[in-house]
């Protein structure tokens, strides 16, 4: 499980400091040990700051869980920063974000910080508890109790302020010391002359633990009393615990009971410790409520805890478990007949406990430039997949590569009526463009080719590794083709991949899918054009003789743009042009790209058509030629089919898989017509081919997820 231990120490990270100081602080030594007690219990442990910065700390830490995933859970040891009800803050915080957490809530943290509500609760509840009073600012009338007493700040924890009284002046003193340090009511307690009792309380409910009595020795040369002095080892005396106290079996037994009684009336949760005196009479009497126990090295909880069998390790592991139980219930009993295997359970396992390596691996995979135009950074990229592939053990197929465009891989059992899985290699960024690097918010990852390569390329990976490991790669029919050339139009790989996916029984593209979770169905075809106009030399000035090469051209491409017809989903448009001219003299040539898009073969050659009857004529020369043509994905109903079988996958997982079109064309249009495509089923990106592409983190696990449970689903038992 994830862990956040959350504490208060060094940082001021806050909008405005004012208010109430926090006085209290967690050492560097308890941090660590705390945090290294949970790795060995085998958690992700990492220790911060309950801060401003804790939101974005912790979604980049702990990323939204998917359905059926236990999210992380926070260690919650955050005394606060400042003003009022300091325990409350990050408790709160953690409710409003829906982050589990080891420790009592907001109430009962408020409750057990507020000394005297808490006393109030005590006696309404029949708790023993010493008599007291409160005393508002100074001036005060005299309370109705006899000395010695006991002063305290109302609203204070770790014994700040706290002293014993033995008369009015004395009283007045430090309740005025109180009021100047504090600023907040002073709480005045009838002193029980008598020994110190606690008890740690662990668990919640039914499974409500007491743990044995712990008694506070105090030495010589002090109060009777546990200062602040003595908790920072500063008091010149030594306060030794002794657990158990050396108590009688009955009062044991009533300190247990009270205490759990305290602990269920302020509403605590999972931990506590309870603070008592004992009269002579072996009378007890409850003074407050610690809900935030300290695990210090040194502290009655943990010698208590020790005590009981339990070593400091074992301690915050059980605080983990005991904290989960209460949020998703008591575990079921072991099953005593043998277990059965269940492959979609151990599928599911394998990737929600690898999301930060699937993560790691995109990043890994950004930092690889490998764009379109450089032939030598696509080279060391391929190599590095395949040295992959081959370990995941996937086998190439020689008869559909070529070594420089086209990278086919099989599966052991082959890839003849199976299913190919199809993602390209290459960048489509122009080559003038800065370099953007890999970098994680909450909620997306960003970077270079993130959405359109990198991230489907993790996917791919980690698909593979999990059929790898729920032990059905050996028998899946599956391919995988990586291509290089997207940002050219594939028009070195397209006969290679129709090759190939006429062997398969259905093909899944993974491009990055669309925002709400939207795949893509069916994608308009492109054709790109370059057109080259010849005309005669002149000069600026000269009588012009016939026609005017430039009006002339920008009067054609005028026209041709005016073919776009979005009620039939057709878009032309010139998208570059340059002239030639020498010097001193006017462009003599134009050289031009003209891009259409288009829904269908039909559509495509009609366009040409009206492109050079366009062109025709004018005294000039004209030269149009086809440079790319990338075929559309046609909608069709063995796409549909295959969609809802991948749509009712998603559904098991609440992801509201649904279908559109695009006006982007992709490979998905050069899988023969018999044979379902699904294209966008990679991560959801956005802002693709730009400086601020991204993907989506949850995406990233789900359609990893959905792909391998479609996969798994293919093979046959």
């Amino acid at each position: 499980m994830k862990l956040a231990v959350i504490y208060n120490r060094e940082s001021q990270k806050v909008i405005n400091l004012f208010g109430v100081p926090n006085r209290e602080k967690y050492g560097l030594a308890a941090i660590r040990r705390i945090v290294n007690s949970l790795k060995n219990g085998g958690h992700q442990v990492i220790a911060i700051e309950g801060d401003k910065d804790l939101i974005d700390n912790l979604e980049e830490f702990m990323p939204k869980a998917l359905k059926g995933e236990r999210p992380g859970m926070a260690f919650n040891l955050s005394y606060g920063i400042q003003g009022q009800a300091r325990y409350t803050h990050v408790p709160g915080i953690l409710e409003m974000l829906g982050v589990p957490y080891v420790g009592s809530g907001p109430l009962a943290h408020s409750l057990a910080l507020d000394k005297v509500v808490a006393k109030m609760l005590f006696v309404q509840n029949n708790i023993p508890t010493p008599a007291f009073a409160v005393l508002d600012h100074p001036g005060f009338e005299m309370p109705p109790l006899t000395f010695p007493l006991i002063v305290k700040p109302k609203n204070e924890a770790v014994s700040f302020g706290i002293k014993i009284v033995n008369d009015e002046n004395e009283l007045r003193d430090a309740a005025d010391i109180i009021f100047d340090q504090f600023g907040q009511a002073v709480l005045v307690e009838q002193y029980i002359e008598g020994r110190e009792i606690n008890i740690g309380i662990l668990g919640n409910g039914h499974q409500t633990d007491a743990f044995e009595p712990a008694e506070l020795i105090f030495g010589a040369g002090g109060p009777n009393i546990y200062t602040l002095e003595d908790k920072k080892r500063q008091s010149g005396r030594e306060v030794q615990v002794a657990c158990p106290a050396k108590i009688d079996e009955s009062v044991t037994k009533k300190a247990k009971e009270i205490a759990k009684r305290a602990f269920n009336v302020l509403g605590c949760y999972d931990c506590a410790r309870i603070d008592m005196r004992m009269d002579a009479d072996n009378n007890l009497y409850v003074l407050e409520i610690n809900s935030l126990p300290s695990l210090g090295e040194h502290g009655s909880y943990v010698a208590a805890a020790e005590a009981m069998g339990l070593n400091f390790t074992a301690l915050v592991n059980r605080l983990v478990e005991v904290a989960a139980a209460r949020y998703y219930g008591t575990p079921n009993p072991p099953n005593l007949s043998p277990k059965v295997y269940d492959p979609k359970n151990a599928l599911f396992a394998f990737l929600t406990q690898r999301r930060d390596r699937l993560e790691k691996r995109t990043e890994e995979l950004v930092a690889m430039n490998s764009r379109s135009d450089d032939p030598v950074g696509i080279r060391l990229t391929i190599e590095h997949l395949e040295e992959t592939l081959t370990d995941i053990g996937m086998r190439p197929v020689r008869e559909f590569s070529d070594e420089h465009d086209v990278w086919t891989y099989e599966s052991p059992k082959g890839l003849d009526g199976g299913t190919i899985l199809m993602l390209h290699i290459d960048v489509p960024v122009n080559s003038y463009l800065g370099v953007e690097y890999f970098r994680r918010d909450p909620e997306w990852l960003f970077g270079e080719g993130v959405g359109s390569s990198r991230a489907p390329l993790a996917m791919l990976e980690y698909t593979l590794r999990a059929i790898k490991h729920v032990r059905r790669l050996n028998r899946s029919k599956l391919g995988v083709v990586l291509y290089s050339d997207e940002g050219r139009d594939c028009v070195e790989s397209a006969q290679l991949i129709k090759k190939v996916t006429r062997q398969a029984e259905n093909v899944i593209v993974l491009t990055p899918g669309s925002s709400d979770d939207k795949v893509i169905s069916a994608r308009r075809g492109q054709r790109c054009y370059q057109l080259i106009v010849e005309g005669k030399s002149q000069k600026l000035g000269q009588a012009i003789r016939g026609t005017d090469l430039m009006r002339t051209v920008y009067g054609k491409l005028d026209a041709i743009s005016a073919l776009t017809d979005r009620k039939t989903r057709v878009a032309v448009s010139v998208v570059d042009l340059h002239t030639e001219a020498f010097p001193r003299r006017l462009p003599h040539r134009i050289k031009s790209i003209i891009q259409i898009s288009y829904p269908s073969k039909e559509k495509a050659a009609e366009l040409e058509s009206q492109l050079k009857k366009i062109l025709k004529g004018g005294g000039i020369q004209w030269n149009l030629a086809l440079v790319s043509d990338r075929p559309p994905m046609i909608d069709k109903p063995i796409n549909k089919k295959f969609f809802n079988s991948l749509k009712e996958i998603a559904g098991e997982w609440e992801i509201n898989l649904s279908c559109e079109t695009s006006l982007w064309p992709s490979v998905a249009g050069l899988v023969p017509e018999n044979v379902p495509v699904v294209c966008g089923i990679g991560p959801v990106a956005e802002n693709l081919f730009t400086s601020k592409e991204a993907v989506s983190r949850i995406s990233l696990v789900q359609r990893t997820l959905l792909l391998t449970e479609y996969l798994l689903s293919t093979v046959k038992d």
